[in-house]
């Protein structure tokens, strides 16, 4: 009798606590709302075939098991998701066990990767809200001073999971057992709108996660939303935590950002948003002092990634960095030239100095700061084409890569055209063209390419 009453009182106590929820107008509250099949257009035929093997193994051993996130927001927005990732109530221990192919990963939050063929779903456990920087004892000290959460590792249930994930248009989940989407913070109402809002107060938000704030930028750039007033608002003033995030993990961001098909709306939303400056400070500051060539160097690559992304060509990050940081090697430079110091140990110096201050913001690999060396410094051979000079720049395994990069140059006005036709002529030429070609140039040509007349010896 006393255990009925007792469940009777916590279920009115649920009700009531619900129904409160659902008449508050914030993001960071529950008011779930059930979208039936029929009523939805995200099908299981435009799910891999990993996806619903790993969501139907989890049903089967007893356990929810929901898509959620950034590949629902893709359907949703008729796009194709690159990856599917599902949650559960299993723990990392329980989901392992199930899948024969799986294994625990993670320290800060920990989750599982299951793998079927080449493919690897990610599956995550639900969480419960991380803990705020008001809160004491042991949950307390799973933040920095900063606000910033070390650990996630505190399990809940799908509506905690909610309210712990970053955007509404993120914060929807696909029930595999009955096909239907669960809407815990009003995400479909901001997909239709086109809104990007954070769960939560924004400020504790983006302190919890500060990679948050390039999120934003990011997905307002590859969806043409607009940031929420809120959400905006505090990331000028907040900006600079990203110096707290580990290089490693914002070299994975400034990929995600650039490499993906819209690097010219990325760049323009980093540096509306005032997160271009905590991420590329040399070039950043070049930039301020009137740099107009590197301006537009910046737009015209962007432009030029895009296109090569929308074509399936390849783009390296090396070319990325390269030209993200050359206008700091430029200025750099510049400062050296006008010392009295030689071209090419300007050059040197500059592009070390450039590096050793980015590397310790944005850990960019060494097989790829390596190979952005070379493009510089083929900048100031490929001018020299006289003799045999020509024929060996284009063996060399960097070339093609200086070449585009040239082309880039061109076209933001930073050198006069003239010198990239010339190569693209080169290359396509025959033996017998090239050798004219050369000739053509003078006999000594000089490091702007052009033809100076030989001084004739004077006989004794």
């Amino acid at each position: 009798m006393l255990q009925r009453l007792h469940d009777a009182m916590r279920r009115l106590l649920f009700f009531v606590t619900r129904l409160f929820r659902r008449s508050s107008g914030n993001p960071g509250t529950i008011r779930e709302t059930v979208i039936p099949r029929d009523q939805h257009p995200v099908s299981r035929n435009q799910l891999s075939k990993a996806a619903l093997n790993t969501l139907y193994g989890l049903h089967k051993g007893g356990y929810q098991a929901y898509l959620v996130g950034g590949c629902l927001r893709d359907l949703l927005t008729g796009g194709q998701p690159k990856d599917f990732d599902v949650v559960t109530d299993a723990t990392p221990e329980q989901i392992e066990g199930l899948f024969r192919r799986a294994r625990i990963i993670g320290r800060r939050f920990r989750l599982v990767h299951v793998r079927f063929g080449p493919e690897v779903i990610e599956v995550s456990t639900f969480r419960a809200r991380p803990p705020k920087a008001s809160d004491t004892g042991r949950d307390r000290r799973s933040l920095s001073n900063d606000g910033q959460v070390l650990r996630d590792n505190i399990y809940g249930n799908i509506q905690e999971d909610a309210l712990r994930r970053d955007f509404t248009i993120n914060a929807l989940y696909y029930n595999i057992a009955d096909f239907a989407l669960h809407d815990f913070t009003d995400s479909m109402k901001d997909l239709e709108a086109g809104i990007i809002r954070l769960i939560g107060n924004p400020h504790e938000r983006y302190r919890e996660d500060p990679v948050r704030m390039l999120r934003a930028a990011r997905f307002a750039a590859k969806l043409g939303f607009e940031l929420h007033a809120d959400t905006r608002a505090p990331i000028g003033e907040l900006a600079n935590l990203l110096r707290n995030v580990p290089p490693a993990r914002l070299f994975d961001e400034v990929l995600k950002l650039f490499l993906t098909g819209h690097a010219r709306e990325s760049l323009e939303a980093l540096r509306e948003l005032g997160l271009f400056e905590p991420l590329f400070p040399e070039t950043a500051e070049a930039l301020a002092a009137g740099d107009e060539s590197g301006e537009r160097l910046l737009a015209e690559a962007m432009r030029n990634t895009d296109r090569r992304i929308s074509q399936n060509k390849p783009v390296t990050p090396a070319f990325l960095f390269g030209v993200l940081l050359w206008p700091a090697v430029r200025a750099r430079m510049a400062e050296r030239r006008e010392a009295g110091e030689a071209a090419m140990p300007a050059l040197n110096q500059a592009m070390s100095e450039v590096l050793a201050r980015e590397v310790e913001i944005v850990a960019i690999p060494r097989r790829f700061s390596s190979v952005m060396r070379e493009i510089w410094s083929l900048q100031m051979r490929l001018p020299r084409r006289t003799g045999k000079r020509a024929e060996a720049m284009l063996g060399h395994r960097r070339f093609r890569a200086a070449y585009d990069f040239l082309l880039v140059r061109e076209r933001a006005g930073e050198i006069e055209s003239g010198l990239g036709e010339w190569w693209t002529r080169y290359q396509e030429a025959d033996e017998d063209e090239r050798v004219a070609m050369v000739k053509q140039l003078g006999n000594d040509a000089g490091a702007d390419g052009k033809g100076k007349k030989r001084r004739r010896r004077r006989p004794r």
